[in-house]
């Protein structure tokens, strides 16, 4: 009746839906968030297969990763919105997330998990510092 295959399958389905569901109730800011949490999830999911020598996994997770990165983290940056005063910043972070992104790739290639961990720690701190916004704009 049930196999392991159409568990995992069901409980697929099942986890997708919580998140399209929590998407599409989500503020602007907590889809920023998310989108850290994805990143850092398959950069966690790309150092396990690195570490169990599973390349075609790796690959996908970093690519994942990248994926996030590029089109979900960087393509939400926007220097118009930020106005004279944001336009550093927007420009600084679209460097450091190509830099995260280099990383990611170094690390697919070379099977490097430092270039991995570098990549999740950078990630990590502006996962921090985008939630201390929101706990700042609740806070006042």
């Amino acid at each position: 009746m049930y196999t392991s295959h159409n568990f995992r399958t069901g409980a697929s389905a099942y986890a997708r839906i919580g998140v399209e569901t929590g998407a599409m109730s989500a503020s602007p800011h907590q889809l920023i968030c998310m989108l850290f949490d994805g990143a850092k999830a398959a950069i966690g999911m790309a150092r396990h297969h690195m570490a169990e020598g599973d390349v075609v996994a790796k690959g996908n997770a970093v690519s994942k990763a990248i994926n996030i990165v590029e089109n979900g983290l960087k393509a939400s940056l926007d220097a118009d919105a930020a106005g004279a005063s944001g336009a550093d910043l927007v420009k600084n972070l679209t460097a450091l997330y190509d830099y995260i992104v280099q990383r990611l790739l170094y690390a697919n290639l070379r099977n490097d998990a430092k270039a991995l961990d570098e990549a999740d720690r950078l990630l990590d701190d502006l996962a921090g510092a985008w939630r201390e916004i929101d706990a700042g704009a609740a806070a006042a």
